[in-house]
């Protein structure tokens, strides 16, 4: 199982939200490369990097980041916020990304986002979930869909998407340990899907149940910056 830290970015600074609030924001580092390189300086490979001010205003903002930190480390970097238009994925894959993080917009603009993965490639995206009460949650968990996670990811099985990560919402940055019980319902119905865990890892035992249930990577962010989970732990595990 892949470890793929988390930088979210406000502002051009390294942040955590609990929750997808806003206001309850924690400024971690004012300089995101820093955190990048100490990451991969602990032998991790690959980087989820958020745009928290592109996903709220709906274009990509901080890519001058996802430049620097692409030119300046050999990370695998996937890329998301904010992007809705041909032009922001254009700029997310000049600037280095190796994957576009699509979330909000394969719910509510399902036949643009079938176009993009027919012109680039369906391993070119990582496909984002959003979930509570296993429905989909879009516009930064802003608002709960009627879509059933399991119909979701059918569908986009059927147009090659390749690799998914799930977000259970209530639990994202509470550090309250992951939804296994949802995890393993998901992997029981598609046991081919590249599937990749997010939101409440606290300790490192979750890191473990998560490769014991057969998760083929998780994104860790708030337990790293909170050092419930240190960077030694993490190149063990790698």
């Amino acid at each position: 199982m892949e470890i793929i830290p988390a930088i979210d970015i406000i502002d051009g600074k390294c942040v955590r939200l609990t929750q997808g609030d806003y206001a309850q924001k924690t400024i971690y580092n004012e300089h995101p490369l820093e955190v990048a390189k100490q990451f991969e300086d602990s032998g991790l490979k690959r980087l989820h990097l958020v745009d928290l001010d592109g996903a709220k205003a709906g274009a990509v903002k901080n890519w001058k980041v996802l430049e620097q930190i692409a030119a300046k480390t050999a990370m695998v970097i996937d890329f998301g916020g904010g992007i809705k238009r041909e032009q922001d994925l254009s700029i997310v894959f000049d600037s280095g990304a190796a994957l576009a993080t699509i979330g909000s917009m394969a719910v509510k603009d399902e036949a643009g986002f079938v176009q993009w993965l027919n012109k680039y490639g369906a391993d070119r995206f990582l496909l984002g979930a959003d979930v509570k009460d296993e429905k989909i949650a879009v516009s930064g968990w802003l608002e709960t869909t009627d879509v059933w996670i399991y119909d979701f990811i059918e569908k986009y099985l059927g147009y090659g998407v390749k690799q998914l990560f799930c977000t259970d919402v209530s639990k994202d940055g509470k550090l309250e340990g992951p939804s296994l019980e949802l995890y393993k319902n998901i992997l029981g119905k598609f046991p081919g899907l590249h599937f990749i865990a997010s939101g409440g890892v606290s300790k490192m035992d979750d890191l473990l149940q998560l490769a014991e249930i057969g998760c083929s990577g998780v994104i860790v962010g708030k337990a790293i910056y909170e050092n419930r989970i240190t960077l030694k732990e993490l190149r063990t595990f790698a």
